[in-house]
């Protein structure tokens, strides 16, 4: 643990955004897991599903949680899912 001041709290601000990271990369990948478990069993809210998940991707690619091209890379898979479905 730091003694200095300014360490301390750097320490703190990294563990809360360490958090809020955490907990919205957890929802991106639960929007993925929702959508794509609506498309195995030919749901009917598989399109709210997906536009909810595309939203998460986004989210976290313009936080930096995840690359721009592997977000663009899994919508494009979960599009491929989604128009097979239909």
């Amino acid at each position: 643990m730091p003694n200095i001041k300014s360490a301390i709290k750097r320490v703190n601000i990294n563990e809360a955004k360490n958090a809020q990271n955490s907990a919205a990369k957890s929802a991106m990948r639960t929007a993925v897991k929702k959508f794509e478990s609506a498309v195995e069993l030919n749901e009917e809210n598989a399109k709210d599903l997906f536009t909810n998940a595309v939203k998460h991707l986004d989210k976290a690619a313009t936080k930096g949680l995840i690359h721009k091209n592997t977000a663009n890379r899994q919508k494009a898979r979960l599009a491929k899912k989604l128009s097979k479905m239909a």
